[in-house]
């Protein structure tokens, strides 16, 4: 039983890129896929896309998410860090005003706000905190 599905998820992310991956594969959730979505949209990753695992006769298999990971030119990994800030021994919330800024602005902190997944700009924009989920640059 994995205890932190969120950790386990950056840590994909983070091998895949090390070791220059086409893609990360792993076990979908719908928080996994929100984070994933956020960070396609902010241009970490090309794509995101969930399939459906095979057929058996009890029925449908588990879901799987894949990443479709983003480089330059000279193969450098669009993803230069990944930190997982909240994990599930030691929650931590922010609010709006205290949401910290990842390397000056450069990268970007995911927050889960009552609004949905989004970054730090958009819950300042929004006015809204959450828990602090991680932080990618």
């Amino acid at each position: 039983m994995m205890t932190d599905p969120i950790s386990d998820m950056l840590a994909r992310i983070r091998n895949a890129a090390l070791a220059r991956h086409d893609r990360a594969e792993m076990p979908h959730s719908l928080v996994k896929e929100h984070i994933a979505t956020v960070l396609k949209a902010e241009g970490f990753l090309d794509d995101v896309r969930v399939s459906e695992g095979p057929t058996g006769q009890a029925g449908q298999g588990p879901k799987t998410l894949t990443l479709v990971m983003r480089y330059g030119r000279d193969k450098s990994s669009a993803i230069d860090g990944l930190r997982r800030i909240s994990a599930p021994g030691r929650r931590v919330y922010v609010r709006h005003d205290r949401i910290p800024r990842v390397r000056s602005g450069v990268g970007i902190s995911i927050l889960s706000t009552s609004r949905g997944v989004m970054t730090d700009r958009q819950a300042r924009e929004q006015r809204v905190g959450g828990e602090l989920l991680c932080e990618v640059w």
